[in-house]
């Protein structure tokens, strides 16, 4: 037992940090000593799960030092079980603060500003450090293979330890899910701008104009669309991260009771003390009250259940809605002081580990002989854990009160380990203008040395000044009012989403990457609460010869009604198989589901009246067994009481009660594929045997019959969810032949589970009576099957990645339409060693119109050994669903899918279980659903219902990335017709760097006079918004990225070239470039530039509109206006004559009409797919 090293060492200094933040701690402390109050006028609601031996508060006392006194009211007493006491229950979510009266005092201070100051300094110091360190940590993790399952390391955590200075070696459970600190900030926000090459470029041509010899017009022109770009990204950036560190700060301060705190590091005390949750040491033995967040791996240690029992919600965990059972170990939960957990428990436990589901460990408890030994001893008593005993960070207590020891904090919990940081996310679009500005920049390199070379040699004395100032002259072709103009357009489309009335409440929380929706090939989804809404219904019942479903389930009603008069008429469980006995079989049915199961009701108020039970809820590890209780509620048969040893039935036409014990229980796990239960009637002196499963492998249990493939396989075509209902009386001789083998295989220590089971089917699972059949549905979201439709139609890919069993997954892949008719799935389960697996991968690489259904340990395999192997095959497939799978795996599989084929990969979820894979893929949504709204804030797109997403893609994501293409193609365009204008002056002037628009020409050219004409093309569309879902194949065309590719922008740069010439040579030949003629010639060039580009800008319009119209008249009208303004420039005698309208009539009709022509043409003889559809 080793160990861990030592974590979180910034050096001496640390300590010195710690002691004058205590110091200043202290000195304030005085006024705010009264600032927590609490009472007790409420009595605990859940006093009658007070166990007998839970710990008295006789030792507990309030602490005077760190934190506030806890005051009890009078209608509470000093003798109150520990657990069962709700003194904190109500104020466990209060913050940390100086009351405002103690502000003022230390505001007349200037010394005690100073120190405030001070304070924060070094507090926005060490958060800085203790960030940059964890991040650190985080990594180094990974690479140490923190993840392996079976850890080679121990770690002994006692409750006695937790004050000591050695503890803090462990990591600090505050929460941050910032992608910033104030030391990063400005370095990462300026590395992920300028390491895009345009802006780098930007930035180089705007630092040149600092340099006197190479300054051309304004200094502003090229420093403020730089800086408005920098300035917006970093407002926007810290606004969103200010954001989540407030959401983290809620969490990091809500206050928890812990029981072990003392009063110094050298001194421990048994009290109770408010701690916030980031300030949690290992060791801590916490008190947790219903609906509370754990906010650290704990393990349980005392349940209020006088069994044991605890009941915890994991929907943020691991996506499962259902609640999971958790049982402290009975030397703990038999524990009556606080003193004695705290000196005879100890913990160990492995490094930490992903693994959600599995956990091995060891509760240490020493004899008091032994008390203050830290290590196991021959006179210890040890006592496996299991994750039965485990309470992970960020689930929730669902029941009662309990007390756990925390045992991983921070960044070694297992939600910390499952989440993947978020990192700044880039647009595909961004990076193919990226690339083709690279493109550019060469060609303004060579022209700009042509240009010099040309001039001949030998070459002037400042030549590569004479270079600098061409690349300067021609920087227009690379336009800094691109980036501007691209970020604008983003805000617009995320403002199209958010208003739009058919997706309402969709919010846009990442607006850099709308483009991206129209690129998507992958789409990875959660299955609970994202397809579908998790909750289950008993729809039918079948009994072979009738079935019940709809309307017909009255008749079930009827029957039950007089299941006591049966029952009394066949006292020796007899069971007539006759027509006439349609009733009794009925009967046999509902009993059976009402017995067999693992569901626990619960009440909000404590009574024992059988008539309030509006108040009950339902505790399960399986929300289809719920289903089957609250449909034998519904025909009069419900479950009123329920614990490990009894269940108790209350027929509600009788008001009497059926009362059951329990002997044996054997719950349904992935391998058995069922679930049994051994019941004893008390009335009647009966022992039944019970179970129900899976059709496959309940086939071979039940009697023969004819009809149970059949109805089964009609069931799963429905989308059924099918379970099959037996039963088997046991003779006294049988049951108890059957106790004594049990017990002796339970007692065996090699291949003990397999044992076990060998004896239950011998004895048990032999010719059950087949009493019929149950089809659970689970609801599908609203529209869930014609979306999926849509977006196979359209070329995505869906995989459906979940945490659910397999059968649960490939029923509502079927119902939800994800699984084709008639579609062959194939199956790879329990695979763990890896000489198999690629002989299973054989039949899809045949086959790729097949549906993988693989589950998490099988995908594990595959990751770990054949990962290269396993993708090649599954990317083609139409379909995958991944079943049992942790957060980790769901977010690896969006990072593969990624890597392997470089497409754009949206993933889908609801749950905090689905954060991982949303942050990693090219575009997060989140659905705000009933699992919360952590994957909705952790999502670029936030939306109400699954269904939202089809319009998303097929409708705003096809707008928004065709838009953007001819908005940068447009722009490129405008900044390469002034630069070929300016290298034709050029090479007619000897190939002097001369500038021929200088000043507010240059920057009137991209602002005043084209942009808002250019950017209103933000508002245009090429198809009707019908069209999308009526051809969604519309949509393959988009992830081509035919609309900004290089065939296309090199046509628009040969377009730029012909029309720049043109303009400027035309210029040219009509006025010399004789000085006297030179305003002459650039009032005629220039005004052909501007109606040019606005007569393209026009022409381009697939759809007008009235916002259109208005930016090309107005910015006419501002052109026209402004040019008396413009006799610098500008020879105004020449503007106003005839000469001037019929030299700039002429070049535009040479210079437009054959551009005009070609697309004409084209559009003609080869339309495309969306004018074909438009034509329609």
């Amino acid at each position: 037992m080793s160990s861990s090293p030592k974590r979180y060492s910034f050096g001496d200094d640390t300590d010195s940090f710690d002691d004058l933040d205590n110091s200043l701690d202290r000195a304030l402390h005085s006024a705010s000593n009264n600032l927590f109050t609490y009472s007790q006028n409420t009595p605990s609601r859940n006093a009658s799960f007070g166990s007998a031996g839970a710990i008295p508060l006789t030792t507990i006392r309030s602490d005077s030092h760190e934190h506030e006194r806890i005051e009890d009211n009078d209608t509470s007493s000093d003798m109150s079980p520990l657990i069962a006491n709700s003194a904190y229950s109500h104020n466990h979510n209060l913050s940390l603060s100086s009351s405002s009266s103690s502000l003022n005092m230390a505001a007349r201070s200037m010394s005690s500003r100073f120190k405030r100051a001070f304070r924060r300094s070094i507090n926005l110091f060490n958060m800085a450090k203790r960030e940059l360190d964890q991040e650190r940590r985080r990594k180094s993790s990974t690479v140490q293979g923190m993840e392996n399952d079976h850890p080679d390391t121990e770690r002994c955590i006692s409750a006695k330890t937790t004050n000591a200075r050695s503890n803090k070696t462990y990591p600090s459970n505050a929460i941050s899910n910032a992608k910033y600190n104030p030391i990063t900030f400005i370095p990462i926000i300026l590395y992920e701008q300028f390491k895009f090459f345009f802006n780098l470029y930007f930035l180089i041509v705007a630092l040149s104009q600092i340099i006197p010899q190479l300054r051309i017009g304004y200094l502003s022109s090229y420093i403020v669309p730089l800086a408005f770009v920098l300035t917006v990204t970093m407002m926007k950036e810290a606004g969103d991260d200010i954001a989540r560190r407030r959401r983290d700060k809620e969490q990091n301060n809500e206050l928890y009771e812990v029981l072990n705190r003392g009063t110094s590091d050298a001194q421990l005390t048994v009290e109770t003390k408010l701690v916030p949750a980031k300030n949690l040491r290992v060791g801590d033995l916490v008190r947790l009250h219903k609906d509370v967040r754990i906010p650290a791996d704990m393990i349980l240690i005392q349940s209020s259940d006088h069994t044991g029992e605890s009941f915890i919600k994991t929907d943020q965990l691991d996506g499962e809605t259902d609640w999971k059972l958790r049982i402290a170990p009975n030397v703990t939960q038999k524990m009556t002081n606080v003193t004695e957990m705290i000196n005879t428990v100890s913990l160990i436990v492995g490094s930490p580990s992903k693994s959600i589901h599995h956990f091995n460990g060891k509760l240490v408890h020493h004899p008091q002989s032994s008390a203050g030994s830290a290590s196991p001893n021959s006179h210890n008593q040890s006592f496996p854990i299991t994750v039965d005993q485990t309470l992970w960070a960020n689930t929730v207590l669902a029941s009662g009160t309990a007390i756990g020891m925390v045992v991983y904090t921070g960044i070694e919990t297992r939600q910390s380990m499952n989440t993947t940081m978020s990192g700044v996310k880039i647009g595909l679009l961004e990076l193919e203008i990226n690339s083709l500005s690279k493109i550019l920049c060469v060609v303004v390199f060579i022209l700009s040395v042509v240009l010099v070379l040309a001039n001949g040699f030998p070459l002037k004395k400042g030549w590569y000044i004479d270079i600098m100032r061409f690349l300067i002259l021609f920087s227009s072709i690379i336009p800094v009012s691109l980036r501007v103009n691209l970020d604008l357009a983003k805000s617009v489309y995320a403002s199209q989403i958010q208003k739009d009335d058919d997706i309402p409440s969709t919010i846009v929380r990442t607006s850099t990457i709308p483009e991206d929706l129209g690129r998507i090939e992958y789409l990875l989804s959660d299955k609970t609460g994202t397809l579908t809404q998790n909750d289950m219904e008993l729809k039918k019942l079948h009994l072979g010869t009738v079935s019940y479903a709809g309307e017909t389930l009255d008749i079930v009603t009827d029957y039950v009604s007089s299941l006591l008069a049966y029952l009394d008429a066949n006292p020796a469980g007899s069971i007539s198989k006759k027509k006439k006995d349609l009733s009794s079989r009925v009967c046999d049915l509902v009993i059976t589901l009402a017995l067999c199961h693992n569901v626990t009701p619960t009440y909000e108020e404590d009574t024992d009246e059988y008539s309030n039970f509006t108040e009950v809820t339902y505790q399960a590890a399986s929300p289809d067994e719920i289903a089957i209780v609250k449909f034998c509620e519904s025909v009069g048969l419900r479950l009123f009481k329920r614990d490990r040893h009894s269940i108790t039935l209350f027929h509600t036409k009788t008001n009497q009660t059926l009362e059951y014990e329990i002997l044996y229980n054997f719950p349904f796990s992935s391998e058995t594929k069922r679930m049994g239960i051994i019941v004893k009637d008390k009335q009647r002196d009966e022992t039944w045997f019970m179970q129900k499963g899976a059709d496959t492998v309940m086939a071979t249990i039940v009697s023969t019959t004819d009809w149970l493939d059949e109805e089964t396989g009609n069931m799963a075509r429905e989308g059924l969810r099918t379970l099959v209902i037996g039963r088997k009386k046991l003779p006294d001789h049988l049951y108890n032949e059957f106790v004594e083998s049990y017990q002796k295989a339970s007692l065996a220590m090699h291949d003990r589970d397999s044992a076990m089971q060998k004896v239950i089917s011998y004895y048990l699972e032999q010719d059950l009576e087949l009493l019929g059949l149950t089809g659970v549905e689970d609801k599908l979201q609203l529209n869930v099957k014609t979306s999926i439709e849509l977006l196979r139609n359209a070329g995505i890919k869906i995989w459906m990645l979940t945490g659910d069993k397999v059968e649960t997954a490939k029923c509502v892949s079927i119902s939800a339409r994800l699984i084709s008719r008639g579609q062959y799935v194939h199956e790879i389960t329990k695979l763990g060693h890896p000489d198999m697996a690629l002989s299973q991968l054989e039949y899809l690489r045949i086959n790729t119109n097949a549906c993988l259904l693989i589950d998490g340990e099988s995908l594990g395999t595959y990751m770990k050994y054949y990962r290269d192997e396993f993708f090649k095959v599954v990317i083609k497939l139409p379909a995958v669903i991944a079943c049992r799978c942790s957060p980790q795996q769901k977010a690896d599989v969006a990072v593969m899918i990624r890597t392997f084929t470089g497409k754009r990969v949206c993933c889908i979820g609801d749950g905090g279980n689905d954060v991982s894979m949303i942050q990693c893929a090219d575009v997060g949504v989140g659905i705000v659903g009933k699992e919360g709204k952590q994957a909705s804030l952790a999502a670029d797109f936030s939306i109400d219902q699954f269904y939202y997403l089809s319009k998303l893609l097929l409708w705003h994501g096809r707008n928004s990335y065709k838009r953007s293409a001819k908005l940068g193609q447009f722009i490129i365009h405008r900044g390469l017709l002034i630069s070929v204008a300016q290298a034709v002056y050029s090479i007619s002037s000897k190939f002097e760097p001369l500038a021929l628009y200088q000043g507010w020409l240059m920057v009137g050219y991209s602002t005043f006079y084209t942009m808002a004409p250019v950017f209103s093309l933000t508002l245009d569309c090429d198809i009707d918004e019908h069209l999308t879902k009526l051809y969604p194949e519309l949509y393959r065309e988009l992830t081509l990225g035919k609309s900004l590719s290089y065939k296309t922008f090199f046509m628009w740069v040969f377009i730029s070239l012909f029309q720049g010439s043109v303009i400027q040579l035309f210029s040219q030949q009509f006025h010399s470039l004789a000085d006297s003629k030179f305003t002459i010639m650039v009032a005629l060039s220039f005004s052909c530039l501007i109606y040019n580009e606005l007569i393209m800008v026009a022409i381009s319009i697939y759809k007008w509109n009235r916002v259109m119209a208005a930016t090309i008249i107005i910015t006419l009208l501002i052109y026209i206006g402004s040019i008396p303004f413009l006799t610098d420039y500008f020879d105004l005698k020449y503007v106003w004559s005839i000469s001037y309208l019929w030299q700039v009539s002429l070049i535009l009709v040479v210079s437009l009409f054959p551009v005009w022509l070609v697309q004409y043409l084209n559009r003609k003889l080869r339309p495309p797919s969306y004018a074909k559809v438009q034509q329609d």
